[in-house]
């Protein structure tokens, strides 16, 4: 007990209100990720083509207004401001959803991606903060913060498997319009505890600030009609995406290349490697709310010992692994460090390719041995989803903390944000992949099992692919990756 008390005596302050903020505000956006094509094509009769588009813009914004939330936070409101300012707009977007209709729908997902796309960064700044670069413990700070927001998920996915298999689709989003309400609610409480401890906003004059500030909020505010109107063309929205992201894939190379700090350059490199890897990762993985979903429903035998699993329960396969193995993992990785046994990045990654080509190669095993109706046994679906997250455990958490390892300090909140980018354009993506899945009803497994046995199969081949590629440059990322001292061109 004496060891625990002295442990958490040791947790920087702000990290154990950051736990818990993190599994409120997770809420919200774990109703909508899980249920936003369902309720889109059931509720509102939105084709697949149609529900799975949006469903990627959804993740596009959400992920890729990471980027800018880093600079808006660490610039111009502040992290925590910005936090609070977007928790407010996902309540009100959840609101709107609840109210049932095609309007509130895109006016509520406007509002809610405006907010969950610019606040999550804060958390993940807020907490980076309080590490110093070569603090052992960020790892284990972000594996128990990856878990805490997976327990939000858990509680998000609960909730509206129960409500769909009600159809209460109005009840399920005031549920999340009260769960992110409370993170409001918690932050206020914590929030000396969870200010900025360093960033450029910081250095600025009180009059500075307030200039700052009126802008950031008008940005905030703003970017919400410009989302509406672009939601309603998802598919020009999602080109527009992946344009973007490759124009700032060619400004970080750019300047990378032209960084001075040669151990800082290398470092650089390797972050750009590796996300490139990680984007093929997320790209598969971001299949669960749409394509793999859609399988679910259509084509698996969800019956289970005489009950009925809600698509969104299979996600909470997901979730469970996470918030067990993650703590499991930070423990496990410290032990064998503390053996003098290297557990690297690029070694974590490469895994988790592997499992995630895996965990895809599966299902068209088990659509090869479905019977004569086509409906797939749940177990391919339960062991697909069991390896996608114990990959997830490999490359998520470790991701997050790499930024604080290999970005600079002037480039961390746009490096951080080009890393959750990446699972934006993963969105789109997979938006694109799930697209091509024919129309189809329950009880017509037979006619498109050969549509999903092609898609699963040539995903899951070209991950394993990347991942025994990654493997073969372990060696090379390692060199890249240095803790040595700084040294400086001349000019």
């Amino acid at each position: 007990m004496s060891s625990l008390q002295h442990k958490l005596r040791n947790i920087p302050e702000g990290s154990a209100a950051l736990f818990f903020i993190q599994i409120f505000a997770t809420l919200g956006f774990a109703v909508l990720y899980s249920t936003l094509v369902l309720y889109a094509t059931k509720k509102l009769g939105f084709t697949n083509k149609d529900a799975t588009a949006i469903m990627g813009v959804f993740g596009a914004f959400n992920y890729g207004l990471h980027l800018f939330g880093g600079y808006l936070g660490g610039r111009f409101i502040s992290n925590r401001n910005l936090f609070v300012g977007g928790m407010v707009l996902q309540v009100l977007g959840c609101a709107a959803i609840s109210l049932g209709s095609h309007t509130g729908l895109y006016w509520g997902l406007a509002l809610f991606l405006t907010g969950s796309g610019l606040n999550v960064t804060c958390l993940n700044m807020m907490l980076t903060q309080r590490f110093k670069p070569e603090d052992d413990r960020r790892e284990s700070a972000f594996l128990w913060n990856y878990a805490g927001m997976n327990l939000g998920f858990f509680i998000g996915f609960l909730a509206a498997g129960e409500y769909q298999l009600r159809e209460d689709y109005s009840g399920l989003f005031i549920f999340a319009t009260i769960g992110n309400f409370l993170a409001i609610v918690l932050a206020l409480f914590n929030w000396k505890r969870i200010a900025d401890i360093s960033t450029p906003l910081m250095e600025v004059t009180q009059a500075q600030f307030r200039g700052r500030l009126a802008v950031g909020l008008a940005v905030l505010v703003g970017l919400v009609p410009v989302i509406y109107v672009m939601l309603h063309h998802a598919e020009l929205t999602g080109n527009l995406v992946l344009i973007v992201s490759v124009l700032i894939g060619l400004i970080i190379a750019f300047l990378t290349l032209r960084h001075e700090d040669k151990r800082e350059q290398k470092n650089m490199m390797a972050y750009l490697l590796l996300t490139l890897g990680s984007l093929v990762f997320w790209t598969l993985y971001q299949m669960a709310p749409m394509g793999l979903q859609i399988f679910a429903v259509n084509n698996v035998d969800r019956i289970v010992h005489g009950y009925e699993i809600a698509p969104q329960w299979i996600q909470n396969i997901n979730s469970f692994v996470i918030m067990i193995g993650g703590p499991m993992m930070a423990a496990v990785f410290n032990s064998l460090r503390q053996r003098g046994i290297d557990v690297n990045i690029p070694t974590q990654f490469s895994v988790a390719l592997l499992l995630i080509g895996a965990g895809f190669l599966v299902l068209p095993l088990g659509i090869h041995l479905a019977p004569a109706s086509g409906m797939v046994a749940f177990e391919w679906i339960f062991i697909s989803y069991l390896l996608q997250s114990v990959g997830e455990l490999f490359i998520s958490p470790v991701g997050y903390a790499m930024i604080g390892k290999l970005a600079p300090a002037r480039y961390q909140g746009v490096m951080m944000g080009t890393w959750m980018l990446t699972t934006g354009t993963a969105s789109i993506l997979a938006s694109y992949f799930s697209g091509m899945i024919p129309e189809a009803k329950e009880g017509e497994a037979a006619l498109t099992n050969p549509v999903y046995d092609m898609i699963f199969s040539r995903l899951g081949w070209g991950a394993v692919a990347v991942g025994v590629l990654m493997i073969v440059m372990i060696p090379f990322l390692r060199k890249l990756i240095s803790s040595g001292p700084e040294t400086k061109t001349a000019h």
